[in-house]
């Protein structure tokens, strides 16, 4: 399949009903339920995650980031809760619930790899959304750390995808077009079935599903709220700049950098500030 084919609505379903959608547990629909509420009980939160030793463990680090943290370090998982709040406590539920149910289908090597990559990419997203209007920190975070997370289920369905990953950062080819040219789908599309599945927004899910659209930025196609538009751009700037920052080979964002910086009305200096940011 050549770089120009464009998928079929049929080729893309057929392949999509091959590609199994892990199914969201119960303790994430009980999170999800509590925290819908008017007036969502913490306690009860804190409770469902004191009991998980993953959960507790991954509340106080992302308290204790430097996105999060006020004051002293925690070792609290009721005053960790406290400090990330409610919309927070939903993503870290549902991420410890999707790395668990994925666990055993992968080596866990790769899929510690994959989920400290995405931490740090949220990490990275939240600080760029401090300098960007009307994105709240906790939502850049949320985003961010799941718009890669079908990859997964991806490689748990292509035994060669994580072959072909390693491919991409060699050769320096674009991952969406070489997913599309092999498998006949992408890791956003699958990524949005699996945000949806999962009880993730509707603004989270579009954008993971057009976060890789080359005409995403074009002001003549609107096809997205301003919002999902800002939760890409921040992330292809996060994601760029974090590559650079590790002198890795750019496969996700390309040619959408600069418009995604010009979308954002970033500076030069924003840049460099944010540059200095990740640094430390």
């Amino acid at each position: 399949m050549s770089e120009g084919h464009v998928l079929s609505n049929d080729e893309l379903q057929q392949t999509l009903a091959s590609i199994e959608i892990p199914a969201c547990p119960g303790v994430v629909m009980q999170v999800m339920a509590e925290a819908q509420k008017d007036e969502p009980d913490l306690n009860v939160l804190t409770k469902i995650i004191a009991s998980d030793v993953g959960m507790s463990a991954f509340s106080i680090k992302l308290a204790n980031s430097s996105l999060f943290r006020r004051g002293n370090a925690t070792n609290s998982v009721p005053q960790a809760l406290s400090r990330l709040g409610t919309r927070n406590i939903v993503c870290i539920v549902v991420a410890v619930a999707l790395r668990n149910t994925l666990s055993g289908d992968i080596p866990a090597d790769v899929l510690d790899r994959f989920w400290n990559r995405a931490a740090a990419v949220a990490q990275a997203a939240g600080l760029v959304s401090r300098k960007v209007r009307g994105i709240a920190p906790d939502m850049a975070y949320t985003y961010a750390l799941f718009h890669n997370a079908a990859i997964p289920v991806m490689m748990r369905r292509f035994k060669d995808y994580e072959r072909m990953l390693k491919e991409v950062e060699v050769s320096g080819l674009s991952l969406v077009v070489e997913e599309d040219a092999r498998y006949r789908c992408s890791h956003a599309v699958v990524g949005a079935m699996l945000a949806r599945n999962w009880g993730l927004s509707s603004l989270i899910a579009s954008a993971i599903r057009f976060h890789h659209d080359p005409e995403v930025y074009d002001p003549g196609k609107p096809f997205l709220e301003d919002q999902a538009m800002s939760l890409i751009a921040l992330t292809h700037v996060a994601e760029r700049l974090l590559m650079e920052l590790n002198g890795e080979v750019d496969i996700e964002v390309g040619g959408l950098f600069p418009q995604a910086v010009a979308y954002l009305g970033l500076s030069d200096d924003d840049i460099h500030d944010l540059q200095d940011m990740l640094e430390v």
